[in-house]
């Protein structure tokens, strides 16, 4: 995918999913979509009215019965004339139409992301907004579904295009200094009166980049790893929580050699639950590679369920890998062994994974910790890395700007200058192709 646009060719994908189905629907978009209507259709409907229609090959001879629409640029999802088939969703059925399709001149298969990557060239979205519509396609939880539906709504671009328009005024009064400086009636050293806003920017971008990690979590999952001595029942744990068999489990010491995942929904929130090898000294050679690989993952992790024996007593105290900064959830299991109510010393909270008893209490203290570590989830945050990288570079400049008094005037206009294009980068104001490329292969055919 090489052009940027304007484009002269019209594309079509089937963009309703898997066959069979009760309903198969076909997208096209590009100049020739009208002149392809009424060649399968024998009319094009009015504008965003459907009409049953009876689809025909190169041949004439009927390929299905189904409903027409026709959208006319610019007032298109993609800002291009756009054309629906919605037919019956039969494997055939599509097969032959996608065929007759391929046969006209002018059309071609659409590539991942090509429709929305045509609605940003277009001007319908921004970089942002796209991303956002990658998100919603591929949301399995609720909260993923709610922040990626608030992504798409404009918010960060109007975000950043304000911080934009704050540049453009300060750097307007500098240059304003620097042309004009003999003038009467523009004071020297007016742009001393911008430097106070532009920190307050770099603070203001400072507080925003930091919320990526709460919408890391939304989007990728919140990471939690179940870490204990051998035979504490970790494996067992994992497949509860699971409910269903996920690691094998036996009496024999150091079963788990890798790390098992498991993926839940607690209250709209991922969360990711992995098993690891039982942390003990005396190991053989392929046990000490699993209990490696625990303790790599446990440093990743935003929750460690520090999982002991009831039976063994108070808790021994488990050693944090080095450098963890996420949260420790101390708990005892095999309570179905102890006396009535007797919870151990030195725990959070105590189950019986055989039972079940306390393991409601669990899920719901790991989904309390999940949703907290999260946050409110329409809260405008950046959701890519890429994001990120732009708005520490922002920082950067505008740093470079207002920390070194010294510097020369034309170079601090200089660094809001560069400060302002990287926040033009993330709505996609400035890119490159390679950056579009790299968005817009990971959306499904026919989004």
């Amino acid at each position: 995918m090489t052009a940027i646009g304007p484009f002269d060719d019209t594309i079509f994908a089937l963009s309703s999913g898997g066959l069979p189905s009760g309903v198969a629907v076909v997208r096209l978009s590009g100049p020739a979509v009208r002149a392809t209507l009424e060649a399968l259709a024998g009319c094009v409907p009015p504008a965003r009215r459907a009409a049953l229609a009876t689809f025909r090959d190169a041949a004439g001879l009927p390929l299905d019965s189904g409903l027409c629409l026709f959208f006319p640029g610019p007032a298109s999802a993609t800002g291009e004339d756009c054309g629906e088939l919605h037919l019956h969703g039969s494997r055939a059925v599509v097969a032959a139409v996608l065929e007759t399709l391929s046969g006209r001149p002018g059309l071609r298969g659409a590539e991942p992301g090509e429709f929305t990557r045509r609605a940003f060239v277009n001007g319908k979205i921004d970089l942002t907004g796209a991303e956002a519509l990658a998100d919603l396609v591929a949301a399995e939880t609720e909260a993923q579904r709610r922040f990626a539906l608030a992504n798409a709504q404009g918010g960060h671009r109007a975000l950043y295009e304000g911080w934009r328009q704050r540049l453009l005024s300060a750097r307007a009064l500098i240059e304003a200094e620097l042309d004009f400086a003999d003038e009467a009636d523009v004071p020297g050293s007016v742009s001393d009166t911008v430097w106070a806003d532009v920190a307050a920017l770099r603070t203001e971008i400072a507080g925003h980049a930091a919320g990526y990690r709460r919408a890391e979590i939304i989007r990728e999952g919140y990471r939690v790893v179940i870490l204990g001595p051998p035979n504490a029942g970790k494996s067992s744990l994992l497949n509860a929580l699971a409910r269903r068999d996920v690691a094998i489990v036996t009496d024999e010491p150091g079963t788990t050699r890798d790390v098992l995942e498991v993926t839940l929904d607690l209250d709209g929130v991922k969360v990711i639950v992995a098993d690891t090898a039982g942390l003990r000294a005396a190991a053989g050679r392929v046990e000490a590679l699993g209990i490696a690989r625990a303790l790599e993952r446990a440093g990743t992790a935003d929750l460690i369920v520090a999982l002991h024996d009831a039976t063994a007593g108070e808790s021994a105290g488990l050693s944090l890998p080095p450098g963890f900064a996420g949260a420790v959830l101390r708990v005892a299991n095999k309570l179905d062994r102890m006396a009535e109510d007797a919870v151990p010393a030195g725990t959070d909270v105590a189950v019986s994974v055989l039972t079940g008893r306390g393991l409601d209490a669990l899920v719901a203290r790991i989904g309390s910790l999940a949703r907290e570590a999260a946050g409110q989830v329409g809260e405008i945050a950046p959701f890519r890395r890429r994001h990120v990288a732009l708005l520490e570079e922002a920082q950067a400049h505008l740093g470079a700007a207002t920390e070194d008094e010294t510097l020369a005037l034309e170079l601090r206009a200089e660094e809001l200058r560069l400060a302002s294009a990287a926040l033009a980068g993330i709505v996609g104001a400035i890119g490159t192709e390679d950056l579009l490329d790299s968005i817009f292969r990971d959306f499904c055919i026919g989004k």
